[in-house]
């Protein structure tokens, strides 16, 4: 990356006598103006701003400005300021009748005027950069500018939508587990569900004869199978899939679950295209987080699922 050196600028000896001219210029123009005028010291106002203007367009001129981004509007300006005061000058000379004045009076602004661009002209280093390539590497610099700024807010977005997924996934886990306590909670405190005793034979109550044993025998207990999630192995079949996907109530996470358990060699992009032909949005994002609080809560209960 190079960096543009800063060159200084060198002092022309054309400053001295531009700047004796500048002055001379100064009192004759406003002795000048007033005398025309007629208003008394009122009038040094309008000649001391007259020189003032065309002082700030030379200034203008040396910076290289430029308006609407074109490089004559300032020169041009310069010259027609200068071309006022040299016209109230003549003004002046014929005013007092006197040739000389009208022919003189001008001369020296104008004068004033050519050695300034000489001066300028001369304080300017070849090696330096010019006012176009200066402006085009002020353009450059800005546009870097803007691209800065686009890339922080394109970042704020996708860092917002990433904390909205990470949201989302946790919410469906919350409810997941949430659900699946609930289910076990209410599975135990269901009854036991006891089997019906077989008809027996009437009992002999005579004397030697023994009990039935089996007759006699403790009931079996049947514990009923735990209530939960559709589970679907990868010996399911398609439509038992697809009927545990449209299954009331189901997360999106739980469905992620689903299709993993019932495929656990598919990938995330897989995932996405059966949720989606089973009509259930998500992004290959939001599978891979689901996927891997899966992996860790596997890891932490032994093998289990949330």
């Amino acid at each position: 990356m190079t960096t543009v050196q800063a060159t200084k600028k060198r002092l022309s000896p054309l400053l001295y006598p531009a700047g004796l001219l500048s002055l001379a210029s100064l009192a004759w123009t406003t002795w000048s103006l007033v005398d025309l005028l007629g208003t008394g010291p009122i009038g040094v106002t309008v000649a001391a701003g007259a020189d003032i203007i065309w002082g700030s367009v030379i200034i203008a001129e040396a910076r290289g400005l430029r308006i609407a981004g074109r490089t004559w509007i300032v020169p041009t300006l310069g010259w027609a300021t200068l071309l006022i005061v040299a016209t109230f000058l003549a003004m002046h000379g014929m005013a007092r009748e006197s040739l000389a004045m009208a022919a003189a009076g001008p001369f020296l602004p104008l004068g004033a005027k050519a050695v300034w661009a000489l001066a300028l002209a001369d304080m300017r280093d070849p090696a330096a950069l010019t006012h176009d390539e200066l402006h085009t590497l002020a353009a450059m610099e800005r546009g870097m500018v803007f691209e800065e700024a686009q890339h922080r807010i394109e970042m704020r977005r996708r860092t917002m939508h990433a904390d909205l997924v990470m949201r989302e996934v946790s919410t469906d886990f919350d409810i997941e587990v949430m659900r699946q306590d609930r289910a076990r909670e209410l599975h135990r405190m269901r009854p036991l569900a006891l089997t019906a005793a077989p008809e027996l034979p009437a009992r002999n109550d005579a004397a030697g004869e023994t009990a039935d044993e089996q007759r006699d025998a403790p009931l079996s207990r049947v514990t009923p199978a735990p209530t939960g999630a559709p589970r679907i192995t990868r010996d399911a079949a398609p439509q038992h899939l697809g009927e545990a996907l449209r299954s009331e109530g189901l997360s999106k996470a739980a469905a992620v679950r689903i299709v993993r358990d019932a495929e656990p060699t598919a990938s995330a992009p897989q995932i996405v295209e059966r949720l989606a032909h089973h009509g259930i949005e998500a992004d290959a994002a939001y599978v891979r987080t689901v996927l891997s609080r899966i992996s860790k809560q596997r890891a932490t209960t032994d093998g289990g699922y949330l």
